[in-house]
């Protein structure tokens, strides 16, 4: 991945850990968020995957469509 590609990657996943609010329960907490992360990095390790990505998957898409439709109105 370019320099360039990878920047844009980054800050937009850092763009979705604000969306999400997780900046803001944390208190801007870097290491409760790293340990959040590593707590889903574990979950997605174990027999529970397929269930969880799509539970997430579902649940994020859902977001997605309420922001987009809160956005239009």
């Amino acid at each position: 991945m370019k320099r360039r590609e990878r920047t844009r990657h980054l800050i937009e996943l850092g763009g979705l850990v604000v969306k999400a609010g997780l900046v803001d329960l944390a208190n801007d907490d870097r290491t409760v968020m790293y340990g959040a992360f590593l707590a889903v990095a574990d979950r997605l390790s174990g027999e529970d995957r397929e269930r969880a990505l799509t539970l997430w998957a579902r649940r994020g898409r859902r977001a997605f469509e309420a922001d987009a439709e809160n956005a239009r109105a």
